[in-house]
């Protein structure tokens, strides 16, 4: 991935240097961040946007541990430099084929008076947003060092409306509110929703990626970029002045980070636009993010896959083998003097149904959950040595499905389910990952489900966010890829690790089976989850009424069909997952041949129309061909979209597929009732589709030949 064109000089942006103050533009020249030091030298930076202000004055700067005078004030600048860079570079996989990374740098070198210790803050203006971060050069003054809080802030203008989740250290798995910044204090307490593991830390702390729209119309999103070594940052509102500030995640006790210079913060960003389709169109926090670092990327390949997963979701079925254990010692149980309970899904039989039906649809894969030995009590008892990753049950023969799966032309997932002991998963790994290797699995499915063992730390901490990325990085050297559930929100590594190709870390479709989501929850992740990077939100579900698998679950999918067509293109992954069980395909084979039909990997997408929490319309042109797909995704209200397909090759003939609601359809009460036609289509032509409440529709365009 090498460059194809690179500047880098000094003299190709506005910086005005003042005394104290410095001015950077992005190379479109629509932002402007103003950089200066207070009175009493405390750094603060403003951001505006077509020549208004969108934040106001932010002050910036750490309080450490122990130290009286901090990094927060008494700082004189002694250097600055700056930087314009352009480059285009090549993903391993993706939404383009080709992404363009076009900045204008700022980097101001800081000095505390009295203390001599150095602190940089660099900016990185693109047309669509800011980054910054904080770097401390090695120096004789500040070598160790705790952080007690960041604090950087993000004073806003107003009163704005956002869609926001609690600000939790051990979990995003909760719908989204839609409130002012000045109503998340009384609604918070009904925004928190039951969890496997959850804290909270103050009634107006939300979590990041936020999407703000102002009444102005302008579109603000906050997020952090490149997670390296670091806790993870929330946001905590003062609700009278509107001021957001960095909140870390503290560890076991109460720090929020342990320092050796020479070190860098991960990015902290502002993505700005008065057009929505800019925010999901930006790939600034992969381009905050460090190179590829993996030579040899050939191993890498994106999967279409199905699995042994939503029928134990539902609870028709269970991962663990026996009724008869209340406990495990592994090693010790014998597993075959128990009674098997009759319900366990990961069995020879079944996996191979769903081996045959990969086949003969042309799926890449089958995820296996609950085949091995530790399930009968894995949660909710702190417990350290609760899987050891290679000991199979009784019913499930590893040798045999291996054997069975590649005859079949079909790769196996692995499933390691941690219950949350980073440090037993971390004392099993190598030989956990060199199982997989030994057994034909190149993707494994990584679970954290539960409080964090080490004990007392959280799922967001420090040390916990470093076992993921040992984790990933263990991965590679196995050529192994990740698909990491319960783990820290994406913040655009999978750049530098591209083996990382899947994470959950937001509410996935599970919790339609623990009593649903908000119909427009999928119009609203886009903009939230999806900007740190891609979500195995596993879609798919054609089967709403979950009491027709499992008759004590009354729970509800929130969904029509045509809407879980549409997250194969508006949910973004490389690994996408036709969740639901075979037998429920095999009803509607019709609407299933979408699924069968998109693409994973794609050399465009282009953003239609989009209004978070609302709608959303994507296109995307399949990688390596002419085929293009197109999805949408509604919110609450019916809606008519009138879309052009002017993106189409001109003078060539396509046929449109087109998968949408039912006139008299409704997640709620019609959810199944679907259309399909088909058209001929030109790149002059015009469709205007209807998409009812939790609706959608998706359509696939093939070049008539």
């Amino acid at each position: 991935m090498k460059p194809l064109f690179i500047l880098s000089f000094t003299v190709f942006f506005t910086v005005l240097n003042l005394v104290n103050s410095q001015t950077l533009q992005s190379p479109s020249a629509e932002l402007t961040m103003e950089f200066s030091l207070k009175n009493d030298g405390t750094p603060a930076y403003q951001l505006s946007y077509k020549n208004k202000v969108v934040i106001k004055p932010s002050t910036l700067g750490f309080e450490l541990k122990n130290d009286e005078k901090s990094l927060l004030n008494d700082f004189t600048i002694i250097k600055t430099n700056t930087t314009s860079f352009d480059d285009t570079w090549t993903p391993v996989w993706g939404e383009e084929k080709q992404i363009r990374n076009r900045y204008n740098e700022l980097a101001v070198h800081l000095k505390q008076n009295g203390t001599d210790r150095i602190m940089i803050i660099r900016f990185r203006m693109f047309n669509e947003g800011l980054g910054f971060r904080y770097e401390f050069p090695e120096q004789k003054n500040l070598v160790y060092f705790v952080i007690k809080e960041e604090r950087s802030q993000f004073a806003m203008t107003g009163d704005h409306t956002a869609f926001w989740i609690p600000g939790d250290y051990d979990t995003q798995e909760y719908d989204y509110t839609e409130s002012k910044l000045s109503e998340i204090r009384e609604k918070f307490d009904s925004a928190v929703t039951d969890n496997a593991s959850q804290k909270q830390f103050s009634k107006t702390g939300v979590q990041t990626a936020l999407i703000m729209k102002t009444s102005e119309g302008l579109y603000i999103n906050l997020h952090e970029a490149a997670l390296i070594n670091y806790s993870c940052m929330h946001l905590n509102l003062d609700d009278k002045h509107f001021v957001f500030e960095s909140h870390l995640t503290p560890d076991a006790q109460g720090d929020k980070g342990y320092m050796q210079a020479p070190c860098t913060t991960p990015w902290r960003t502002i993505m700005v636009s008065d057009d929505a389709r800019d925010i999901l169109a930006s790939k600034m926090t992969l381009n905050l993010n460090d190179p590829c670092k993996i030579e040899d990327t050939s191993w890498i390949k994106p999967v279409k896959y199905i699995g042994v997963w939503w029928e134990m979701i539902t609870g028709k079925s269970s991962w663990a083998y026996t009724d008869d254990l209340p406990a495990v010692q592994l090693g010790v149980t014998d597993y075959t003097k128990v009674t098997p309970n009759k319900t366990h899904a990961a069995n020879n039989t079944k996996v191979k149904r769903y081996i045959d039906f990969a086949s003969a649809h042309g799926f890449d894969g089958v995820l296996v959950e609950g085949w091995n030995e530790g399930w009968e009590d894995w949660f909710g008892k702190s417990k350290d040595y609760v899987f050891d990753f290679v000991t199979p049950y009784p019913d499930f023969n590893v040798q045999e499905i291996h054997d069975y799966a590649k005859s079949k032309g079909v790769k196996m997932i692995m499933h390691h389910e941690t219950s949350g002991s980073t440090r037993n998963y971390e004392r099993h790994m190598d030989k956990a990952y060199q199982f997989m290797k030994d057994n034909g699995y190149d993707a494994v499915k990584s679970g954290y489900v539960g409080n964090i063992l080490p004990r007392g730390e959280y799922h967001y901490s420090q040390w916990i966010i470093n076992h993921y990325q040992y984790a990933i990085e263990k991965a590679a050297d196995y050529e192994i890829m990740v698909n990491a559930h319960e783990a820290v929100r994406p913040t655009g590594i999978c750049r530098t690790y591209p083996n990382l190709i899947g994470n959950e870390s937001a509410r996935g479709t599970e919790f339609q089976a623990f009593g649903g989501s908000k119909p427009n929850h999928v119009t609203i992740l886009p903009f939230t989850r999806l900007i740190g990077g891609p979500m195995d939100y596993t879609p798919g579900v054609f089967e709403m009424d979950i009491s027709k698998l499992n008759p004590n679950n009354n729970s509800h999918v929130n969904s029509t069909i045509a809407n879980q067509l549409a997250l194969y293109v508006t949910m973004y992954s490389p690994l996408q997952m036709a969740a639901d069980l075979p037998e429920h395909y095999e009803q509607f084979m019709d609407a299933f041949q979408f699924i069968k039909d998109v693409a994973i990997d794609w050399d465009k997408s282009i953003y239609l129309e989009a209004e978070p929490g609302r709608y959303i319309t994507i296109a995307r042109k399949e990688k390596g061909s002419s085929n293009w797909f197109i999805g949408n995704v509604n919110g609450n209200n019916p809606r008519t979209s009138t879309i052009k397909l002017d993106f189409l090759d001109k003078g060539k003939k396509y046929m449109a597929t087109i998968y949408a609601d039912a006139k008299d359809a409704h997640y709620k009460t019609n959810p199944q009732a679907y259309t399909i036609n088909t058209k001929k289509v030109t790149s002059k032509t015009k469709l205007s589709q209807l998409s009812v409440s939790g609706g959608g529709f998706a359509i696939s365009i093939k070049e008539i030949k």
